[in-house]
């Protein structure tokens, strides 16, 4: 069984930094932009924790399935699933489309490699 430590320690600081900005932060910048940068991060280290992939191919995933929520936002699949009174489906699936979103979800996907690059690159001069 594959687990890589690192990565799930870098998941659960977003994870706590995700529910930080959920909870505390009403602004016009960090929760509806920053946020969704950081969702693409908190779902790749979530799945690099546990995947042995490439980091093309865990980030183009991540990518996909963001893009794949908003769609659902999109044609109001909470509606057509009757969920809309259910707070968890909610915050799972949303409940609005933004092009906005499409926008931070791919900055996220583009700011992984260099960051994955420069971390890798530590982990192996030690």
């Amino acid at each position: 069984m594959y687990f890589n430590r690192s990565a799930f320690r870098l998941f659960i600081l977003l994870l706590a930094v995700e529910i930080a900005i959920a909870l505390w932060v009403r602004d016009r910048f960090v929760r509806p932009y920053l946020g969704d940068v950081l969702v693409i991060f908190l779902l790749f280290y979530a799945l690099q924790s546990v995947l042995q992939q490439s980091t093309g191919v865990l980030a183009t995933a991540v990518l996909l399935f963001a893009f794949l929520i908003e769609y659902l936002q999109y044609v109001k699949a909470i509606e057509w699933l009757q969920l809309s009174h259910n707070r968890i489906a909610q915050t799972v699936l949303g409940t609005s489309f933004s092009a906005h979103d499409l926008l931070c979800y791919s900055f996220g996907f583009l700011a992984l490699f260099p960051i994955e690059y420069v971390l890798n690159k530590k982990s192996h001069s030690k």
